[in-house]
């Protein structure tokens, strides 16, 4: 045990603000940010995972309904309509790590903007500031992309082609699969007209497509697709 360690009193006021002392030594600081950088790039893997987990049930989902709707013509078309409802549920799931996930690599995205493009190319950090957002984020951490928008990108980078393809294995279903039959008696449900889910299947279509490419101002820290950035964090 060395003398600084038998020296150093943690009930004392002073020294627990042991890390105050590295926001105004340039070596500390500097060797502390590394191994932060390394821990939110891990969390952010983990979230990574997580989401990459949710799209992998999803497609297997899709997979099992398709392969029981069309295994013969005794088979039921509303099975691919169950598929719908799973997936949206999925959908659901998945904004929420979405939103999780982007809050991490916000912080990441930051870092590396203000602190090692700048070791790359030392021109300046882009915002003067980024070190109290950064310690406020870490004080208060907040979601930085709206549930509208995550939803959106969701569905644009997954889910509405998984929808596409239910969609267009339905209408095979109830129209060319069963060529003896009339589509409304094939697309009907126990209790329910084949009417009424042809018009309740299109409203939902017609809800998903909306909610997927209807413009909206970004908000998401990306740097991928051509987009421009959206603010560092949205404080509302």
């Amino acid at each position: 045990m060395t003398d600084d360690t038998r020296d150093f009193d943690p009930t004392d006021a002073e020294a627990r603000e042991v890390a105050e002392r590295a926001a105004y030594d340039h070596e500390e600081f500097l060797s502390m940010m590394p191994h932060f950088y390394r821990g939110e790039v891990s969390q952010a893997g983990k979230f990574l995972d997580r989401l990459d987990l949710t799209v992998d049930w999803a497609i297997a989902v899709v997979t099992a309904v398709l392969a029981l709707a069309f295994e013969s013509a005794d088979s039921s078309p509303y099975l691919l309509l169950i598929g719908m409802v799973a997936i949206s549920m999925f959908v659901l799931f998945d904004v929420r790590r979405y939103r999780a996930y982007d809050a991490v690599r916000a912080r990441v995205r930051l870092i590396e903007e203000n602190v090692y493009a700048n070791v790359l190319d030392p021109v300046g950090a882009p915002m003067d500031d980024w070190r109290t957002e950064l310690g406020d984020d870490l004080r208060r951490p907040m979601l930085k992309v709206s549930y509208r928008e995550a939803l959106s990108r969701r569905l644009k980078r997954v889910y509405f082609l998984l929808f596409v393809l239910l969609g267009v294995a339905w209408l095979f279903r109830i129209t060319v699969f069963v060529p003896n039959e009339t589509w409304n008696n094939t697309a009907s449900v126990p209790g329910v007209s084949g009417e009424i889910v042809v018009a309740a299947v299109g409203v939902f279509y017609l809800v998903v497509t909306v909610l997927t490419f209807w413009p909206q101002e970004r908000e998401a820290k990306g740097e991928f697709y051509g987009e421009e950035p959206g603010d560092w964090k949205d404080v509302e």
